[in-house]
């Protein structure tokens, strides 16, 4: 690998910080990603479920098939454990081997000629001219921010941060079957899950089983996973006297986009920038869209005298505006009863399919 002053440096070696690395390699710049982790596939907070979008329009659709599971339906459950069953023709997920995924992405990377420096933490930079002096790295044109809800990159640049979240916890349990494997199962629970949902799911190693709660510091709380999961677990097909192996937990964030994402040659992407789902907290699609938009217009820039990639990467950005406003009533008005009640009426069934389906639901 040269050793040349890289024309980018990307923060964080997950799908945003992967998208951004790679569209910029591919267009011909020189791309060092840092990576705290000395593999990739260790210590992850992603749940590493897959849209159809994405699975298809992205270069997952190239993930190998062991890797994967596909699941064509949810099944969402009222805090009765009552429950109803979502689909939209030709519509589905993939649940992944997570810590596998991650370890074929770092294999894109290289084979896209990125610089991948795993066991390399950011840990500072100092403005430099027309760019950024990174601790311990050198001089970069570029420095975009793929590093996570509590991004160093957005606090040494002075960027706009996280400030919403849902924290969340989920099991693996390595080898386990589900007794509905075709299924997404989502419970809704005021009292485990304050803000969001629980799920089960069969992945292609075994079963993943979270849950998350609106995160209040003032009032932090941990979710009762364990709880939770002996009151849903036989609802949801899951064996009795699993034990978990992996967990994973962390912060995600809830609010949309941050402000001031972008500026000064320095770029936010992925959970840094808050490019997540307000409602369903999915953000590997929309995280892989803003990154490679970012990854291209830097090239775009850098080459071609495209325009600024701040400005792009402000307009790239997804709005969430219908999810956002879901957000808001969630957090304000959930309530157990009405789930109850209304489970299987025409307007809960309508706005449950857009929330999982992207008004792809007949």
């Amino acid at each position: 690998m040269s050793s040349s002053r890289p024309d980018l440096v990307v923060v964080g070696a997950s799908f945003a910080g992967a998208a951004c690395a790679i569209a910029a390699a591919q267009r011909g710049l020189h791309v060092c990603v840092l990576e705290r982790k000395r593999d990739p596939g260790e210590k992850l907070h992603t749940t590493g479920i897959i849209v159809k979008e994405a699975a298809e329009q992205t270069l997952l659709e190239r993930l190998p098939p062991a890797l994967t599971r596909r699941i064509g339906q949810v099944r969402l459950y009222a805090p009765s454990l009552k429950q109803v069953a979502l689909a939209a023709p030709g519509y589905y997920f993939l649940t992944t081997d997570t810590p596998g995924v991650m370890r074929w992405l770092a294999a894109q990377m290289r084979e896209h000629g990125v610089d991948l420096r795993l066991g390399q933490a950011f840990t500072g930079c100092q403005r430099d001219g027309g760019g950024w002096r990174i601790d311990g790295l050198g001089a970069t044109g570029y420095l975009v921010g793929a590093d996570g809800a509590r991004s160093r990159v957005a606090r040494a640049c002075g960027l706009g941060q996280v400030r919403q979240f849902l924290y969340g916890i989920e099991y693996e349990f390595p080898g386990a079957m589900l007794g509905e494997p075709d299924a997404l199962h989502c419970f809704i629970s005021k009292r485990y899950a304050p803000g969001y949902i629980g799920w089960i799911a069969q992945n292609p190693t075994g079963i993943q089983a979270g849950l998350a709660l609106r995160h209040d510091p003032a009032r932090a709380r941990l979710p009762d996973i364990d709880s939770f999961l002996l009151r849903v677990g036989l609802a949801g097909g899951l064996p009795r006297h699993l034990r978990p192996g992996p967990t994973r937990a962390g912060l995600i964030p809830c609010s949309g986009p941050v402000p001031d994402l972008a500026r000064d040659r320095a770029i936010l992407v992925g959970d840094a920038a808050g490019v997540v789902s307000p409602v369903t907290a999915g953000g590997i699609h929309s995280a892989w869209e803003h990154g490679w938009a970012v990854g291209r217009a830097i090239a775009a820039h850098l080459r071609d005298g495209g325009p600024p990639p701040e400005q792009v990467a402000i307009a790239a950005a997804p709005r969430f505006r219908f999810k956002r406003a879901l957000r808001w009533a969630y957090d304000r008005i959930q309530f157990d009863w009405p789930f109850d009640l209304l489970l299987h009426s025409p307007p809960l069934r309508w706005a449950a399919e857009r929330v999982y389906f992207h008004k792809r639901a007949s």
